[in-house]
């Protein structure tokens, strides 16, 4: 596995743990805590970004 690949896996697995804790926002804690979840997982969304953007420049 080249540096790419290990960023493609990562933004990856970042997309999906993003959608989970939104969804836990979203679905399971209705209350003040749901709030702070959906933040938690539009950052992973943030970090999944610019992960993206590194592929092909480290």
């Amino acid at each position: 596995m080249n540096k790419n690949t290990v960023l493609a896996w990562a933004t990856a697995i970042m997309i999906i743990v993003g959608l989970g804790l939104i969804a836990l926002g979203a679905f399971r804690y209705n209350q003040v805590a749901g709030w702070g979840f959906a933040a938690v997982g539009v950052g992973f969304f943030a970090i999944a970004w610019v992960f993206n953007a590194l592929k092909g420049r480290v």
